[in-house]
């Protein structure tokens, strides 16, 4: 198997929304390159396409994390192609390099990143690792806000708003439904293992199955030591919120490296008014694409995994 192809595997452990893998791979020699599928586009909570790029630079940031690791250079081109814009970038594999250090630790954690509904415990999150989490973010080209205890209330009322008002949209139901009722052979979505009861928690998670049983119990922890980052951009321009899932990417992996449980909350990123209002915690300075919980598991048995794509469905390799 060759690098490229390794780094596309990788990849398929990146976060999505709803779980949806909306990205295909297409190698060719040494040329790696990154597609949208629309097709996997959840419309209900994402008409623009944002979630959409924000999942496929996660995606893009796993192969490049796999083939830092694997002492490769490489060259990256962001939408390379106007007249393709399906075409979300170019990865051209250069030659043999030292493995990168930090890359190595964070492609070690690709496997056994999770996104740990439940909730976390007392115990904080360290001003000295959330600086260290800003500083890689904006290394990827976006930038990080820790949510202010004062801010938190704000933060609740913005996710409940938005909860509400998806309920309350049959379309919505109709893509939740989709998105957590699918078969198993079809390797996506979110199965109720993977989702967590309804509880009071400082921020609402949302509920993947309000007319069914999620599986996992929210625990005996209430969030209390959990961490919120904002992670935003200068604006919503497409190669901006590619690089905003790379920097998405860049803090999971990062985060899981150092011991954290991670979630990432998109509720009220997805409708207009709690945008509106989330926006205001970063006083208006940019544009918000998702909302992190941070935090130490209370519950130290993991999360079941995800399920994944095959690999021959995503990863189409031209010789």
């Amino acid at each position: 198997m060759t690098p490229l192809e390794q780094a596309a595997r990788a990849a398929q452990h990146a976060p999505s929304v709803f779980n949806t893998q909306p990205w295909n791979w297409q190698i060719t020699g040494n040329t790696l390159e990154l597609f949208a599928d629309p097709g996997r586009r959840v419309d209900s909570i994402d008409p623009d396409g944002r979630l959409l790029l924000l999942s496929c630079g996660a995606a893009l940031h796993h192969a490049r994390t796999y083939l830092a690791a694997a002492g490769w250079s490489v060259t990256v081109e962001r939408m390379p192609d106007a007249e393709r814009p399906q075409l979300l970038a170019r990865v051209t594999l250069g030659h043999p390099i030292p493995p990168d250090p930090e890359s190595t630790r964070m492609a070690a954690a690709i496997a056994r990143r999770r996104t740990d509904r439940r909730a976390f415990d007392d115990r904080p999150v360290t001003e000295f690792e959330l600086t260290k989490l800003r500083r890689f973010v904006e290394s990827e080209g976006a930038y990080l806000h820790t949510v202010r205890p004062d801010q938190v209330a704000m933060l609740a009322i913005s996710t409940e708003i938005a909860a509400g008002a998806e309920l309350d949209d049959p379309a919505y139901k109709q893509d939740l439904h989709r998105w957590t009722a699918r078969p198993s052979q079809a390797g996506d979505g979110v199965p109720p293992g993977t989702a967590v009861k309804p509880e009071l928690r400082r921020v609402p998670v949302r509920d993947f199955f309000p007319d069914a049983t999620a599986k996992l119990e929210a625990g005996a922890a209430h969030d209390q030591g959990a961490a919120y980052v904002v992670l935003f951009g200068l604006d919503d321009e497409p190669k901006n919120l590619l690089r905003g899932g790379e920097a998405l990417s860049a803090l999971l992996l990062l985060a899981t490296a150092d011991g954290l449980a991670t979630a990432p909350l998109s509720d009220a990123v997805e409708v207009e008014w709690p945008r509106h209002l989330v926006r205001g915690l970063i006083a208006g300075i940019g544009e918000p694409y998702l909302v992190v919980r941070l935090g130490y598991r209370h519950d130290r048995q993991p999360v079941p995994a995800a399920p994944r794509r095959d690999t021959a469905d995503v990863i189409t390799t031209t010789r």
